[in-house]
């Protein structure tokens, strides 16, 4: 299939369903990935870590539209913090869930009256939001205000991996490895700078979560690094650090396969989503999933 098939099929009005929309994005993505275009990979992890509450679709789509997003809220949203949206900006589609309630019959009910409805899922409509950049009205605060610094994203990640019953522990013996994951136990380099122990906290972090159990026979030695960095990159890129290594070493993800592909991105979008819930409440949330304040139409008047 071609790329403009792609686009096609992925900017049609009839909603997609969510494997749809995750299947035509990966082989859209693929089809830059060959013709050359090495930093599409990097404006996905980029999104990632910007969008890390939406839904792994949603994210996709967010960046396939608009690489250089932000943040992004639906039309009411901007309203409600004091910005609105430029007339004539075409906002980003994204699929939202169809909420219903389903009623237990009165018998049910009887029997506990604290759950006498329950919320099912319908289906998915199209829904659209706007980035920062398409809005205008009063400042917005920054999401973080340092540069550099992790805050404490080191200390937060240390309680959550006591938690999880991994240890971590400081050594200078493991030079000149920045750190070290040995399945239920992490050692780290001392001497680094917060920043640079973060990240390396975070790409050990994600071993342990991704490749400590029946998934890392499953996955070459390449293919586990990489996924371990772009899950650094991606929570690195969220607290706010600075990150230049966005080289075209990340392609190696794509390893011919698109199905491999898609898992990779899949895992990455779910650990990393998982550490930076983790950090919280360090890091603000966007809006999530926008079901009621979405412009349902995809330019606004």
């Amino acid at each position: 299939m071609s790329s403009n098939a792609n686009v096609t099929a992925i900017d049609s009005k009839k909603p997609l369903s969510k494997q749809e929309l995750i299947t035509a994005n990966i082989k859209l993505l693929i089809e830059q990935l060959e013709a050359g275009q090495s930093d599409a990979l990097t404006h996905y992890l980029t999104a990632m870590s910007r969008f890390h509450q939406y839904s792994f679709g949603n994210v996709l789509e967010i960046a396939r539209q608009m690489p250089t997003a932000t943040r992004v809220a639906g039309f009411w949203t901007w309203k409600n913090m004091g910005r609105s949206v430029n007339a004539g900006a075409k906002g980003i589609r994204i699929l939202a869930p169809i909420v219903g309630v389903r009623r237990k019959k009165k018998e049910e009910a009887e029997k506990d009256i604290t759950k006498q409805n329950e919320r099912v899922l319908l289906g998915f409509r199209n829904a659209y939001v706007f980035d920062v950049s398409q809005t205008n009205g009063v400042d917005l605060p920054n999401l973080h205000e340092v540069s550099g610094d992790p805050g404490d994203g080191i200390e937060r990640l240390a309680g959550f991996l006591k938690d999880k019953g991994i240890q971590l522990v400081y050594n200078p013996n493991i030079a000149p490895a920045l750190g070290m994951s040995y399945g239920g136990r992490i050692a780290i380099l001392p001497g680094q700078s917060k920043a640079e122990t973060f990240a390396t906290l975070v790409h050990e972090t994600a071993h342990e979560m991704l490749h400590k159990a029946e998934r890392r026979t499953a996955t070459t030695k390449t293919m586990r690094e990489l996924e371990a960095e772009a899950v650094a990159f991606v929570v690195g890129k969220a607290v706010g650090l600075k990150n230049e290594n966005t080289s075209a070493d990340y392609i190696q993800l794509y390893q011919g396969n698109a199905s491999l592909l898609a898992e990779s991105l899949e895992v990455i979008q779910h650990t990393a989503s998982v550490i930076l819930a983790a950090l919280e409440p360090s890091i603000e949330t966007e809006d999530g999933v926008l079901a009621t304040d979405a412009q349902p139409e995809g330019v606004a008047a």
